[in-house]
């Protein structure tokens, strides 16, 4: 992922958004954050690097030999050419591809099919190769298609004939779905590093408003009073199955192609377990068509960031509307919002409205794959070229929807006078009260026909279920005492809940309890 989101500064230079450690199983501390002067762009947008003019040195350069060149008699059209070139996107695959092949050589290596001296110049090169990318140095060639044959002619190049030892016993097919899962390993760890920041933004703006007693909706329709710390704890709980449904899939990512070749396996005596575990893989895969031809882990991939993708839209949406004038109960600060180029007045929490839109394009590039993939015959296609981008950016679609979501909420203050102000309205107690009649005996369906009839005299008199006297209560049924009292009013109500896991004031503090400890937030504010 180094490559993928990279500073504007420097167009090769990668940000440590995602560890490529060998043994990458969770983000490096340093992961979590940007420099606030950084702006995000996307490193492999093919449709940009097409269009633009090639290097100096890629138009000086002749037109070498294909490594697949030998049966061939003639080379491919520039508009072929032009047509099937990859090295415009998956580039942002090279720390992979790099840290692949030298897994590989010292496996060719030990198991005799290359010298240690012939492994040694190779990772030495390889290393080079890298520096140069990172610096910035390194020039991607379109006539060398992909970042396989880039790295791989590059070595060459640069070595001599050590780097044709390299590709014994692979094939490219088994090398992009070796490194399309170390990216994405790399990437789902990125993501649930940020997935926890946004868990603690909502736990923390939990702590910040306490006993806030905010309407509950359904059908967008006032319902129930809830807590709000116990709305945000929706939230909360949401991610953790969005990070879960990631952990799922990493555990099924987490498994190595490398050595399945083309589609068949080798006759040669390589260690696939060997290539397996350099990598931090769990096992290889069992069936060498099943590795180089499926690409259901990022499908998976794309299917969790969706999810995760529709549940920041529903909070952008619902923060959106209680930001507008209508709602009034959240107030976004300066920092994390727009004005209008007409209207001065305007203060506008764009963050979440692009969160919500951004939702659209994330659950796109799922459905793209779904489409790439539903027709291809076993074992590989080219095909399966196209299914980088919609990954590259649905990862970096999800990033930024949820580091922008957790800003939003720590930078975001709710409304209290205004809320309390809005609370009477929509007879919120009138659960709570049915609930009374059934503590008195009364059936619920008789108790619900009861309070109905009793919120239709409030409508018709203008007023709330606690407004209404004794007498005026008795009237709808005998059984009503003075204590009914204590369940009228949005404050008495909340008193009243107790079920586990429902919105009253112990309930809500035990959820609060568990998340701080999971989370370690720390509770001196």
């Amino acid at each position: 992922m180094e490559s993928l989101l990279i500073s504007s500064s420097s167009s090769l230079t990668t940000s440590p958004i995602f560890s490529s450690s060998k043994h990458a199983l969770t983000p490096k501390p340093q992961s979590l954050s940007f420099n606030s002067n950084a702006r995000l762009v996307l490193f492999t947008c093919a449709a940009q690097q097409m269009n633009s003019p090639p290097s100096t040195a890629a138009k000086t350069a002749e037109k070498e030999v294909k490594l697949w060149g030998g049966r061939f008699e003639e080379s491919v059209t520039d508009a072929v050419e032009k047509f099937t070139e990859s090295i415009s996107f998956d580039k942002a695959l090279y720390k992979q591809d790099i840290m692949g092949s030298k897994a590989h050589a010292s496996m060719l290596a030990k198991q005799g099919l290359m010298s240690d001296s012939d492994r040694d110049t190779i990772i030495k090169g390889l290393e080079e190769i890298e520096r140069q990318i990172e610096a910035g140095e390194f020039v991607w060639r379109t006539d060398r298609e992909d970042v396989h044959m880039n790295i791989e002619a590059a070595l060459t190049d640069l070595v001599g004939e050590p780097a044709k030892k390299l590709h014994t016993a692979r094939s490219r097919n088994d090398q992009v779905a070796t490194d399309f899962r170390l990216w994405c390993r790399d990437a789902i760890d990125g993501i649930i590093s940020r997935i926890r920041n946004l868990q603690i933004a909502m736990v923390e703006l939990a702590l910040q408003n306490e006993d806030l007693i905010v309407p509950g909706y359904t059908h967008l329709q006032r319902a129930q009073p809830v807590l709000l710390q116990h709305l945000l704890l929706a939230y909360v709980e949401q991610l953790e199955r969005d990070a879960g449904r990631l952990l799922d899939c990493r555990a099924r990512v987490n498994f190595c192609p490398l050595g399945a070749c083309a589609l068949a396996g080798t006759g040669l005596p390589i260690d696939r377990f060997m290539t397996s575990d350099a990598l931090g893989f769990t096992a290889p895969m069992r069936n060498s068509i099943d590795a180089v031809s499926d690409r259901d882990f990022v499908l998976e991939l794309l299917s969790a960031n969706s999810i995760t993708a529709v549940h920041l839209s529903r909070l952008g949406e619902e923060w959106v509307l209680w930001a507008s004038e209508e709602f009034g109960f959240l107030t976004p600060s300066d920092k994390v919002s727009t004005g209008s180029s007409i209207m001065p007045q305007k203060k506008n929490p764009d963050p979440m409205e692009l969160v919500r839109g951004k939702s659209a394009r994330v659950i796109g590039d799922l459905v793209s794959l779904l489409v790439l993939c539903k027709g291809l015959p076993h074992a590989y296609n080219r095909d399966l070229q196209e299914d980088k981008e919609p990954v590259f950016d649905s990862v970096k679609a999800i990033v930024g929807m949820l580091e922008v979501s957790a800003e939003f909420a720590q930078n975001v203050s709710f409304n209290r006078e205004r809320i309390e102000k809005a609370l009477p309205a929509g007879h919120l107690d009138a659960t709570t009260l049915a609930d009374y009649l059934v503590k008195k005996g009364i059936p619920f369906r008789t108790s619900h026909d009861i309070v109905g009839r009793s919120v239709a005299l409030c409508v018709s008199r203008n007023c709330e279920l606690q407004d209404l006297s004794l007498d005026e209560l008795n009237s709808l049924h005998p059984i009503f005492d003075k204590d009914v009292y204590e369940y009228l009013g949005v404050e008495n109500s909340i008193k009243k809940f107790r079920s586990y896991g429902s919105t009253g004031s112990e309930c809500v503090a035990g959820q609060l309890d568990y998340w701080i400890d999971k989370l370690s937030i720390s509770r001196e504010r």
